[in-house]
């Protein structure tokens, strides 16, 4: 599970400023320093965003990507979340840390064209992710216009017709059953 320091946080935030979306934020206490991430933020980001956004400690994903409201997702491009947004046709900004996450956001960013890069040269503890840096990969993201939210919500329909009787997925489930109860016949 990633978690930020202190500097990553205030980043973090004033990107989130800058790019003047409503915004809903997930942060937990970081299981090092166990320092309240509250103390983090840049004076008067609370005062701020009372309007703008919400800070809660953790959130039920699946929930908050269905819901009509949720316009994008900053994802460290685990494959579930991948999935999950996709198919609630909400567009990612990437944010990899470690394991197969890296190459998750580039095949979503460079190969399909299905999210917005905000970095993909990531190293633990080396750089920090600039609040412009943020705010851009948000604004880009957020444009009614941009062609990876068109992108997104493509998938989302063809992710949703593949379930649907006569769909890829709901015949190669049927397939896979007949197969496993083909073969279990001695």
């Amino acid at each position: 599970m990633g978690s930020f320091g202190s500097s990553q946080v205030r980043e973090i935030a004033l990107g989130i400023q800058g790019s003047g979306y409503k915004f809903l934020w997930a942060m937990r206490m970081s299981p090092i320093t166990k320092e309240n991430p509250l103390n983090m933020l840049p004076e008067g980001f609370l005062e701020w965003m009372k309007d703008r956004g919400m800070l809660c400690e953790w959130a039920p994903q699946v929930e908050v990507l269905a819901h009509k409201a949720i316009g994008g997702f900053v994802s460290h491009c685990g494959w579930n979340s991948i999935l999950e947004s996709l198919w609630f046709g909400v567009p990612i900004v990437t944010w990899p840390m470690y394991a197969e996450q890296q190459l998750n956001a580039f095949m979503m960013v460079k190969e399909l064209g299905l999210a917005v890069e905000l970095r993909l040269d990531y190293r633990m503890g080396v750089d920090l992710v600039m609040a412009e840096e943020i705010e851009k990969a948000v604004k880009q993201l957020m444009d009614f216009d941009c062609e990876v939210r068109k992108k997104v919500k493509e998938m989302g329909e063809m992710a949703r017709k593949a379930v649907l009787r006569g769909g890829s997925s709901f015949n190669a489930i049927g397939q896979f059953i007949e197969d496993v109860i083909g073969s279990s016949s001695c």
